[in-house]
């Protein structure tokens, strides 16, 4: 060992493994400045940056709530007027159905009242007309059993009253004739 000594020492015939105490201690002294330039410097700018980070995390978690709780709210608001104007269509389509019966209910009214007047004008009218057709038959039939009756007897009936009357007893009878007639049968 002495030789290793006297050429150039311990440190260099040592194992390559182990450093040189010089190169130890400087380079403690430089992990020491180092130590304390990351712990001065830059870790307080990382925590300060962590928490910012984490605080715009909590506040967008925090917004993102507010947002959700807003947006289960504005769908609540949603569907309660969902049901409202549901409410009021079929509300509106009720009163619809009701305006449309009440008006169909009115339109039949007026017909049957317009159908009735018909009705009446129509058997006064063919009332009139039947009382115009009797008249004038009676007139035609009382001519004819006049003609022919001045024909059978010979007589002259061209008097108005008289052959008025004589028509007048003739359908008396004919009507007289036909009643016991119906009843015999």
């Amino acid at each position: 060992m002495e030789a290793a000594t006297e050429e150039g020492g311990f440190w260099e015939n040592a194992y390559p493994i182990i450093p040189h105490p010089a190169e130890l201690i400087v380079g403690l002294i430089f992990l020491a400045i180092l130590y304390f330039l990351v712990s001065k410097l830059v870790v307080p700018r990382l925590e300060t940056a962590f928490e910012e980070r984490r605080a715009a995390i909590e506040g967008g978690v925090e917004k993102a709530e507010r947002a959700q709780a807003e947006a289960n709210a504005a769908l609540e608001e949603y569907k309660a007027q969902l049901a409202d104007a549901r409410g009021e269509a079929n509300r509106i389509r009720e009163d619809a159905r009701r305006q449309g019966a009440q008006i169909v209910a009115e339109m039949r009214e007026q017909a049957q009242a317009e159908a009735e007047r018909i009705t009446t004008s129509a058997r006064a009218t063919i009332e009139a007309e039947r009382q115009q057709a009797s008249a004038s038959l009676r007139a035609e039939v009382g001519r004819l059993a006049t003609d022919l009756a001045s024909r059978i007897v010979g007589e002259s009936l061209q008097d108005p009253a008289r052959q008025s009357g004589v028509v007048d007893r003739f359908l008396a009878e004919v009507e007289r004739g036909e009643a016991t007639g119906a009843t015999r049968r």
